[in-house]
């Protein structure tokens, strides 16, 4: 199983539909199951540095195949591991809310990650994203 570009769309079309019910201006990035950028979607509005942080947060769920929430527990518990695990990364990896994993099937098929209003809306965003493509 694996993402497709299909999937990833209708992922971004979902968080920036949820991004725009909440009135937020957001990016949204969309990565595969090994961190590789498929999709990337920055709204009218949201901020200039938000896409880098969107990859950087749907890498690292990738890349752990955990949630953001879980990445900033880790990098806060284990400040060496996680210093060191971010400079393995293709891009610096941003721990906190913000990003779900993307499950098809109960496998990890990608990540989602979103960046551009307060955390807990970027994870509300990321939820969506992904639960319109989860079966």
């Amino acid at each position: 199983m694996e993402l497709t570009l299909a999937d990833a769309q209708k992922a971004l079309a979902r968080a920036h539909a949820k991004a725009a019910e909440l009135d937020l201006k957001v990016t949204v990035a969309i990565v595969d199951s090994g961190g590789l950028l498929v999709v990337l979607g920055r709204m009218d509005g949201a901020p200039p540095i938000s896409p880098q942080i969107a990859e950087a947060k749907a890498v690292g769920a990738a890349m752990f195949l955990r949630d953001g929430g879980w990445l900033a527990q880790t990098a806060q518990d284990r400040p060496g591991f996680f210093k060191a695990a971010d400079r393995l990364a293709r891009v610096p990896l941003i721990p906190g809310p913000g990003s779900a994993l993307i499950k098809r099937g109960g496998a990890v098929i990608g990540a989602i990650g979103v960046s551009g209003a307060r955390p807990e809306q970027d994870l509300e965003c990321a939820e969506a994203g992904a639960a319109s493509i989860q079966a």
